[in-house]
């Protein structure tokens, strides 16, 4: 079999993986939870069979076209199920979780501007997409993976089981984006498809879409109450959080000259006083 044949092969299997985790994502409502990778989704179960049947026309200009559009999109979406996913992993921490928002926002937003800036501009209108599409996923999936490295090392102190849908997402993306990386450093626009590169790219994409049938497929544990210690440092945390933001009850100080009795001192001194006076009568 030819390596253009194997890639077409891979090409129907993902399509495949892609109809699963569709049906079984839409069978346990999850997108109720996760409205964005349900769009997500939906994007590439409509788009993968119409770019298969374009590349087997060989109408590679309208390939190419719709090709570098759901990149686009997908980039874009992958920054809002970012979100959604942080705001799943810390949704027992309100104030972790609205302080956490603020930065993650803050971060998409200077990502997105640092991978723009670097735009060459030397080609005129549409031939820029292919570059601004390569560097935007370059950003989204740095913060894919930034975020997979925080869930696996704060899971213990969130009380975040492996199971949980959110890890699972994140685990899937993690491997995703992995590969979108190492495919925007080693190939370009002119790059084949049956480039041994691309081969080895579509067996990683594989890899992510089969994790995402895992954890679709089998149940998620449910969230128990958390119990946490009084002294525990991320229940302090929150707390902090909690109060960033809030102004609270104020209370107006006045300055005085001289030293303040308070209500009990000033009692005993009226005590003495009124003594002494009935002393000398």
């Amino acid at each position: 079999m030819s390596l253009q044949a194997a890639m077409s092969v891979m090409a129907v299997i993902e399509f495949v993986l892609w109809v699963a985790i569709g049906v079984l994502f839409w069978k346990k409502r999850l997108q109720l939870r996760f409205p964005v990778m349900g769009a997500y989704l939906a994007l590439h179960v409509t788009s993968t069979p119409l770019l298969l049947l374009l590349y087997s026309a060989d109408w590679l200009v309208a390939y190419f076209c719709i090709y570098w559009a759901v990149y686009l999109a997908s980039a874009v979406l992958l920054l809002f199920i970012c979100l959604e996913v942080f705001r799943s992993a810390l949704s027992a921490f309100s104030g972790l979780k609205r302080l956490g928002i603020v930065v993650f926002r803050w971060t998409i937003l200077l990502s997105v501007i640092v991978s723009l800036s670097v735009l060459p501009f030397e080609h005129p209108h549409a031939l820029n997409i292919p570059d601004v599409a390569y560097r935007l996923m370059r950003s989204v999936s740095i913060l894919e993976l930034g975020l997979l490295g925080f869930l696996c090392l704060s899971m213990h102190a969130l009380h975040l089981k492996t199971r949980d849908m959110a890890f699972g997402i994140s685990l899937g993306f993690g491997v995703l984006s992995a590969n979108d990386f190492v495919q925007s450093l080693l190939t370009t626009v002119h790059t084949p498809l049956a480039d041994p590169v691309q081969f080895v790219g579509e067996g990683i994409v594989l890899a992510g879409l089969g994790v995402w049938v895992a954890y679709f497929a089998l149940p998620e544990p449910p969230r128990e109450p958390l119990v946490i210690p009084v002294n525990s440092v991320i229940l302090r945390w929150n707390e902090i959080a909690c109060a960033l933001g809030h102004t609270g009850t104020q209370v107006a100080l006045q300055p005085t000259g001289g030293f303040v009795l308070t209500d009990a001192e000033r009692v005993v001194a009226k005590a003495l006083t009124q003594g002494m006076k009935s002393r000398e009568s």
